[in-house]
This record gives structure tokens, C-alpha cells and sequence, in this order.
């Protein structure tokens, strides 16, 4: 059976999409979709990907957004800083032995983050 590789990119809707796209670059260092032939894309490091359906009715996310996304982090107690300091709202999880560190943000739209740091 083929199997997908990973993910090639995510798509969603923005009420002013270059600014957004301009947040993420700034404060967590995705670089935007290229404008020329020449340009490249974010390049992800790889690393493990998890892919999870949630109920419904879940309240580990915001119930007004069907979608969160999830950023593997290195080091997430310095990426918290770093945001902190530009005045973005973060609130850390526990830590789940085995599985890694978490904190959860939003983007200026309200569209939620979850910032994972994978266990060694």
C-alpha cells in the first residue's frame, strides 16, 4: 500500500492572509509561500507527526475553530520567552511523561497553536 510522506502543507482562511502569514514568519519563523519560481518554501525539520482526529465536543481547543495546529519546538521554554517578549499570550501544559512538553497560543485571528516540545 503507498502511504502518504507527511504533510505538504496546510491550508486554511485568513480575513487579511499576508498579514497573518507575516506573524508566523515574525514570531515562529515559517517563512511564507515564495513569490517567484526561485523562491522556497518552509522547509520543516523532520521529526514525528502526529495526526489526530478529536470529538466533537473537545474543549483541549477552542470549540469556535474546527482545526488546531500543532508546531514541534526544540526548545520550549525559550520559543515561550521569545513570544512572551513580543506580548503573545501563552499558557503551558503539563508535561505528559514520555510523549514531551506543550503550550498552548493563539495567532492574532484566534486560530490555535499548540507548541509541542517531543521528548527525547
Amino acid at each position: 500500500m503507498e502511504k502518504v510522506l507527511g504533510f505538504g502543507g496546510l491550508f486554511f482562511r485568513a480575513a487579511a492572509p499576508e498579514k497573518l502569514a507575516q506573524w508566523y514568519l515574525d514570531h515562529l519563523g515559517i517563512d511564507m509561500v515564495p513569490a517567484t519560481e526561485d523562491g522556497q518554501p518552509w522547509m520543516a525539520s523532520g521529526g514525528p507527526t502526529v495526526f489526530a482526529p478529536f470529538a466533537a465536543d473537545t474543549t483541549y481547543f477552542t470549540a469556535e475553530k474546527s482545526v488546531m495546529i500543532n508546531f514541534r519546538v526544540a526548545r520550549l521554554e525559550a520559543m515561550l520567552a521569545q513570544l512572551e517578549k513580543a506580548g503573545i499570550a501563552c499558557t503551558r501544559l503539563d508535561d505528559l511523561p514520555g510523549i514531551g512538553k506543550f503550550a498552548h497560543l493563539h495567532d492574532p485571528e484566534g486560530n490555535p497553536i499548540e507548541l509541542w516540545e517531543p521528548e527525547a
